[in-house]
């Protein structure tokens, strides 16, 4: 691991090493790296095996179609109400144990309404996460706008209305808490129609309800908005075609180790069935639905949490259904190549700017390394999407590994080898990766609410950055006498300005040229020692060990201050 640290390549253990890396490694060791695999005396060979992709979605046939439940997002602003709406309709109380308020990753869930099944994915409503927004709006079929009916539209109203015209999506806007007294439901209408939505009441197409999250009033007939736009809609699947899933969020669970939720978009998903999701394969062991339960298949439409991936998939990668697991494994291998190879050039090509960019400005940024752990895998994006974008020009974040799951003794050994700090959100960390940062000396920060994290790493960014000196001139004496004190001279001076203090800085300056600069010793006034001495009076003044005073010379006195510096 060390060696590939120095190379500045930070994976974790069970992942392959590109050849170029291995061979670098297995020179520096006396060792030569062969590529491709031989047979004893039979020389080099490799079989070439085509493996087709998945068939990209397509039209089914109509007779083989059955209607399928909508896929509903709730956004809007932190606060208005989102997480207490989808709460009030899956009768749980989830809400109040969710630090700072926030809802900390995308979940999704499904609600029965007069027989009929809702889908729901619930996104978070914090600045940073607009990312999982847009994610949220592109999987959806109607996306829900809560807005507070006390404190109309805000910035992430706003921006929520545009992920969902951009996504081309049907629009219901829930007017929540309209059970408080400073209620304005007209006031929101307005606001909606400044922003291209016009209320069916106002004579536009945007349907609307007024709820009270808290009440439950008004949610039966939001509910029915909701079926009644579906089946306009005609939202409708083949069961029985290839199963697709979009990957919403990913984890490491301990006991279930890697999983990911999803949503079915066309074909049943089944338990033993091999798939591949990007460039990762994987066969599924188990479905585990919103409520908690194993199920042995999902149908078009459901969510549900599938454990069986290799590796962490990434948030918003599909997965796809092969013929068997010998075929899934052979194409994530050669899409994993395909992304080694891309990699390949833009990695040197960024190194070399880099490189120019250092001799440019004849030097590089302070660097604060950083290994982020998060709960779940949109957490991860959202966070090292955030702190990649606190503008400095004197410091660069740069993250050794970002991953979702606990902290591990791998994690302290990154750590210590990359002089690295470890950031936790909504984690735990391993019993032997407590003892491990203690006898390292590994600093493990844990953290639930995403600001306090930010503000923390920029904190640790100032923490980098020496204080700037500034000087200010307080004073300045001529000398006017050398007299001789033991083995040592002093200059009788007469302070011409300011004033001179004993524990200021001081220089010698002599035809404008400093001689001497330093800490002043001694400041007398007669015999007496003093702190200072004021303009238009004499003093005797000792500089350090300096004794080649010249009747002439200017003593300036001056202190310096320490001012933090600024990103």
């Amino acid at each position: 691991m060390a060696d590939l640290i120095k190379l500045g390549v930070f994976i974790a253990p069970s992942q392959p090493l590109e050849p170029e890396i291995a061979a670098k490694v297995c020179e520096a060791h006396g060792f030569h790296f062969e590529r491709e695999k031989r047979d004893k005396d039979k020389g080099f060979h490799k079989v070439e095996e085509v493996i087709k992709e998945p068939e990209a979605p397509v039209a089914q046939p109509e007779e083989l179609l059955k209607d399928r439940p909508p896929i509903i997002t709730i956004m809007g602003h932190v606060d208005h109400g989102k997480t207490s709406l989808l709460d009030y309709l899956r009768k749980t109380r989830i809400v109040a144990g969710e630090a700072g308020g926030i809802t900390q990753h995308i979940g999704a869930y499904q609600v029965e309404h007069n027989g009929q099944l809702l889908t729901f994915l619930d996104t978070p409503g914090h600045a940073i996460f607009s990312d999982m927004r847009a994610r949220g709006a592109d999987i959806t079929d109607i996306v829900i706008i809560v807005v507070a009916a006390n404190d109309g539209i805000m910035p992430q109203t706003v921006e929520a209305i545009k992920h969902a015209k951009k996504a081309n999506k049907t629009i219901i806007v829930a007017i929540n808490k309209i059970d408080l007294p400073s209620a304005n439901v007209e006031r929101v209408k307005t606001q909606l129609a400044e922003q291209g939505l016009q209320t069916t009441d106002y004579g536009g197409d945007t349907e609307f309800a007024e709820v009270s999250a808290l009440t439950g009033k008004g949610m039966d007939d939001l509910l029915d908005l909701m079926i009644l736009q579906s089946e306009v809609l005609e939202l409708k699947a083949n069961p029985k075609a290839i199963a697709r899933a979009g990957v919403i969020e990913a984890r490491v669970v301990p006991g279930r180790g890697t999983t990911a939720t999803v949503i079915v978009e066309s074909g049943t998903l089944k338990v033993g069935t091999p798939f591949i999701c990007g460039p990762f394969s994987g066969k599924v062991r188990s479905l585990i639905n919103d409520r908690g339960q194993a199920i042995k298949a999902a149908p078009p439409g459901t969510p549900v949490e599938v454990i069986g991936f290799e590796e962490l998939p990434n948030v918003g990668d599909h997965i796809s259904e092969m013929k068997n697991e010998r075929e899934a494994k052979a194409l994530a291998t050669e899409r994993q190549e395909e992304q080694r190879l891309v990699r390949l050039k833009p990695q040197h090509r960024n190194r070399m700017e880099d490189l120019y960019s250092m001799v440019r400005d004849g030097g590089g940024k302070a660097q604060l390394k950083i290994i982020l752990k998060c709960d779940v895998q949109g957490s991860v994006e959202a966070i090292r999407k955030a702190i990649l974008t606190i503008e400095s020009k004197k410091v660069e974040c740069t993250f050794i590994t970002a991953a979702a799951g606990p902290i591990t003794e791998s994690d302290i050994a990154y750590a210590e080898s990359a002089e690295a700090v470890i950031l936790g959100f909504n984690v735990k960390v391993e019993a032997k990766a407590v003892k491990a940062a203690k006898a390292a000396g590994v600093e493990i920060k844990l953290y639930s609410i995403v600001y306090e994290l930010i503000d923390q790493v920029r904190e640790a960014m100032l923490g980098l950055l020496e204080p700037l000196s500034r000087e200010s001139v307080i004073g300045h004496a001529e000398v006017r006498q050398v007299f001789k004190v033991g083995r040592n001279r002093a200059a009788g001076s007469y302070v011409t300005d300011g004033r001179i203090h004993r524990k200021a800085h001081a220089r010698v300056i002599r035809g404008g040229v400093p001689v001497f600069d330093g800490r002043m010793s001694t400041l007398r006034r007669f015999q007496d020692e003093v702190e200072e001495v004021k303009n238009g009076y004499e003093c005797g003044i000792r500089l350090g060990e300096f004794n080649e005073y010249q009747e002439g010379d200017v003593i300036e006195c001056y202190k310096l201050e320490k001012i933090p510096q600024t990103l």
